[in-house]
């Protein structure tokens, strides 16, 4: 069996899918190791999966959940140029320690996540097979799909095409400092020079946690891309251990729920569990308010109507017993579909505008952008999702497709087939891609 190792950003959200997916290829018998800053190994303690430790030097204990906490008081550009100077200073941290470190460990695999964009360049120099794994929204470039970072729709005619381009031209300049490590690196090593951002992705096999209904439509797509759908396990416990408080279940009335949580990381601004908690004063519903953190101070947590407010509770348990949820839309927005809950998004940076985006031209959810939060336009966006069932509907098409998209097991299956094979794993699942596409074995 193959010796695998896992190159994945530290926050919850990356961490998570990823040890589903080691936990699986473990349980099939290979050894799986994950490579991180010191902060991940407690995170990751309940995994089973082993750890090794690089960037010690860069990231001591502390510093990135100094970083997320900073991460968390930014929006829209702000927060999506601060994210990227983190990625090049890892990718520094990753060129220097990570090859030395997957040398010891004696790995003969990679599974590396798409925004760890150093991870292909050390695959290639040490001459290690390679697998990208989106696990948060694909930021695979093309004419046809809004870049990540927008709230721009999908629209098939030449003037959305032409603002798509100039939008991909904005996201390159914004992360050329990242681009400019990589270029010179590659030169250092003596490696092919990479011409365009995709070039960093692999060319065995791509995996998203999008099921393919829910992504824009693509006509450029490498016929190794699989939408997998959601790598969670059965049991709908996530493996990275962060103190999950106790949940008294019992506290439920009966009415339906409504679940606002804002993840782990935008989850600084309390004016916007303010806004929530004022527009659900009016509806005969029940709010649940996460403050996405387990050392949050939820006394200061001083909400009109009466909210249940948790520092840090069981989230996937609440999504299923959820009516609806008000989300950021990061990994929360899949995590909802998966059950076939509706949502109300306000998205704040990063990719987090492209999820909303999706979700809404899916018909399971409203969009409220964040310059345009208030309480009369949230409440009108609640009531419009809670009373309308043609967004529960969707959200159960959606959940539906999920499922048959296959998760952790057929990701784990694509992974197995390349292990195998050596070549790329091609999907004959695509439908619509302007691609042509053979039998993936699975």
């Amino acid at each position: 069996m193959s010796r695998i190792g896992i190159l994945c950003p530290g926050a919850i959200g990356h961490l998570n899918p990823m040890c589903n997916l080691g936990i699986e290829l473990l349980r099939r018998g290979h050894k799986v190791i994950l490579f991180g800053v010191p902060e991940v190994e407690e995170k990751i303690s309940q995994s089973n999966l082993e750890f090794s430790e690089i960037g010690g030097s860069d990231f001591p204990l502390g510093s990135i959940e100094t970083m997320y906490a900073q991460l968390g008081q930014l929006t829209g550009l702000s927060g999506l140029k601060f994210a990227i100077q983190f990625f090049k200073k890892e990718a520094i941290m990753l060129f220097r320690d990570a090859p030395n470190a997957i040398r010891n460990a004696q790995i003969d695999f990679l599974i590396v996540d798409q925004v760890t964009s150093a991870g292909g360049t050390i695959a290639d120099y040490l001459n290690l097979p390679f697998i990208t794994v989106c696990n948060a929204l694909p930021i695979n470039k093309e004419p046809g799909v809004p870049p990540y970072f927008t709230h721009w729709r999908y629209k098939n005619v030449w003037w959305a095409k032409l603002r798509n381009q100039l939008g991909n031209v904005i996201t390159n300049y914004l992360s050329r400092s990242i681009w400019d490590v990589l270029v010179q690196q590659r030169k250092a090593w003596h490696l092919p020079p990479h011409y365009k951002r995709d070039d960093s992705y692999s060319k065995l096999a791509q995996i998203s946690q999008l099921p393919q209904e829910l992504d824009f439509p693509r006509q450029k797509i490498v016929p190794w891309f699989h939408y997998a759908g959601p790598l969670r396990n059965p049991s709908d416990i996530e493996p990275v251990s962060l103190n999950k408080q106790h949940f008294s279940f019992e506290l439920l009335n009966g009415k339906p729920l409504i679940y606002a949580n804002l993840g782990t990381l935008q989850n600084q601004n309390l004016k916007i569990f303010r806004c929530i908690a004022e527009a659900c004063l009016d509806i005969d519903a029940q709010l649940v308010i996460s403050l996405g953190n387990p050392k949050a101070d939820v006394s200061k947590a001083d909400f009109p109507g009466n909210p249940i407010v948790v520092a840090f509770p069981p989230h996937q348990q609440l999504i299923n017993r959820s009516h609806l949820v008000i989300t950021h839309a990061g990994s929360t927005a899949v995590s909802c579909l998966s059950s076939g809950v509706p949502m109300v998004a306000i998205p704040i940076t990063t990719d987090q505008p492209g999820m909303a985006a999706r979700v809404a031209q899916a018909g399971a959810g409203e969009v409220v952008p964040l310059a345009k939060l208030n309480v009369p336009k949230l409440k009108t966006a609640i009531k419009r999702v809670l009373e309308d069932r043609t967004y529960r509907d969707n959200a159960a098409k959606l959940c539906s497709a999920i499922q048959d998209s296959g998760g952790v097991c057929y990701a784990a299956d694509v992974i197995e087939q390349v292990i195998h094979t050596r070549s790329p794993a091609l999907n004959k699942r695509l439908r619509g891609c302007g691609v042509n596409t053979q039998r993936c074995a699975s």
